[in-house]
């Protein structure tokens, strides 16, 4: 990976702060690491949530309610993921970044072990459902302290000709994620019975998800002790301001940043949490086959990401978002129905999906941050982060199985259109705004 220097790092070899050095490429790995742990977590909550949950927690319901209602509390973690960033940016103004990653990390890891000793509705009664409440507000409020800026910073702290590639590094967390909570997943589900799976078999990736936030957190902690990271801090990159503050300086900036990716969070969904529910629920598929069809489809969103860094240092990240908009538009239109079409549909609808997901998603993280001051910059990109999951992603496996089952699942796809609609005006007010500021300095 090129190496990139800002002004801030020009003269950091010196050896001045007495931390170790990392080059972009070790922190660019980091950054993946922490990523893909936080995404591992994620996803396997969001299979359990589907395969599991339902008879475990709401065995009085039907199976298509007691979905419903887990995707209810799946979008808790959406909703309080703000509130942790309130409460661990002041963490971090007290205390320091070290601070504010070991005790969100460990909340995160906590809260996800917690879940491996969930007991069922038929042990405890209606406690295992505020349990499992309050384990996923735990989850939302640790993700929203795990916030730590590298992301947005691996881009604008790139050379202009490959900002693209530097944004979409972090974006590879998400597929990786997902191959390895649907491969061990598949795994129990498909080696163990029925009885043995529900009773303890689906526990264990709740497990590996602790283990591999351990890893995630030595990975973090060596990026916040290098000399790379304290400049950018003393240079108020890395600085976080009062929310109040940011908010008023950067309000209209931060809600454009949050819908400018709304089509590629709402997709994020679409190929993931959704077609597993309706496939589980409605065809007489096995989850196992279609974790092993999201696990080939994953792999061609790895490489799309890939390629939109590519795409994007040539035609402009805004440019391939819009494009990318344009296109799940268009695939909303007729993919939904590919689900209700068997093994070959399901794999082309997944394939598609992935490959228009990498295309968008790759790009989509800080696409708005530039227009961030610096002072407000590290605040806000964590902000409009927040939204845009809370907006795009949160509700998306809840509204799209409730139009799916209601209107047919052609429906679902409505969902995916106001997305990209959302995407476009957003990029396009973006661009009317940027153009007044440049009109407003001459």
């Amino acid at each position: 990976m090129a190496t990139a220097q800002t002004p801030a790092m020009a003269d950091l070899h010196t050896g001045e702060h007495g931390h170790d050095q990392a080059s972009p490429g070790e922190i660019a790995i980091g950054v993946i690491i922490g990523r893909t742990s936080e995404f591992f977590d994620f996803f396997v909550f969001a299979i359990a949530s589907v395969i599991v949950f339902p008879r475990l927690v709401f065995p009085f319901a039907s199976e298509l309610t007691g979905t419903l209602y887990s995707f209810m509390i799946f979008a808790l973690a959406f909703m309080a993921r703000p509130i942790g960033t309130v409460i661990f940016m002041t963490v971090d103004r007290a205390y320091g970044k070290t601070a504010k990653l070991i005790s969100a990390l460990f909340l995160l890891g906590t809260a996800t072990v917690a879940l491996a000793f969930l007991p069922g509705y038929h042990d405890i009664g209606v406690a295992a459902i505020w349990l499992l409440a309050l384990a996923r507000i735990a989850q939302g409020l640790a993700w929203g302290g795990a916030w730590d800026g590298m992301a947005s910073l691996l881009a604008l702290n790139a050379p202009p000709s490959k900002r693209g590639w530097y944004a979409m590094v972090p974006q590879l967390g998400a597929p990786l994620g997902l191959i390895v909570a649907s491969a061990l997943f598949a795994y129990f589900a498909g080696n163990l019975s029925a009885d043995d799976f529900f009773d303890w078999g689906w526990r264990y990736p709740f497990f590996v998800a602790f283990a591999i936030n351990v890893v995630a957190l030595f990975a973090r902690l060596r990026m916040v002790t290098t000399e790379e990271y304290a400049s950018l801090f003393e240079t108020r990159e890395l600085q976080p301001a009062r929310i109040s503050d940011t908010v008023a300086s950067e309000g209209q900036n931060i809600m454009l940043g949050a819908f400018a990716p709304l089509a590629s969070f709402a997709l994020f969904h679409m190929v993931t949490v959704f077609p597993l529910s309706w496939v589980f629920l409605f065809t007489r598929e096995s989850p196992v086959r279609f974790l092993i069809i999201e696990i080939v489809a994953a792999v061609f969103g790895v490489g799309a990401i890939v390629l939109s860094g590519v795409i994007a240092d040539r035609v402009g990240r805004k440019s391939l978002l819009m494009g990318s908009a344009i296109a799940i538009a268009i695939y909303s239109g007729f993919a939904p129905q590919l689900l209700d079409a068997g093994a070959f549909g399901e794999t082309i609808y997944m394939v598609i999906g992935f490959i228009l997901l990498g295309l968008s998603f790759g790009q989509s993280s800080g696409a708005i941050a530039s227009n961030f001051k610096q002072a407000y910059r590290y605040t806000a990109s964590a902000l409009t982060s927040d939204m845009a999951w809370l907006f795009g992603a949160g509700f998306a496996p809840l509204v799209a199985l409730l139009l799916a089952t209601n209107l047919g699942v052609i429906a679902s796809g409505a969902y995916l259109l106001s997305g990209a609609f959302w995407t476009l005006l957003a990029l396009w007010l973006s661009g009317q705004r940027e153009a007044g500021d440049m009109d407003a300095g001459r």
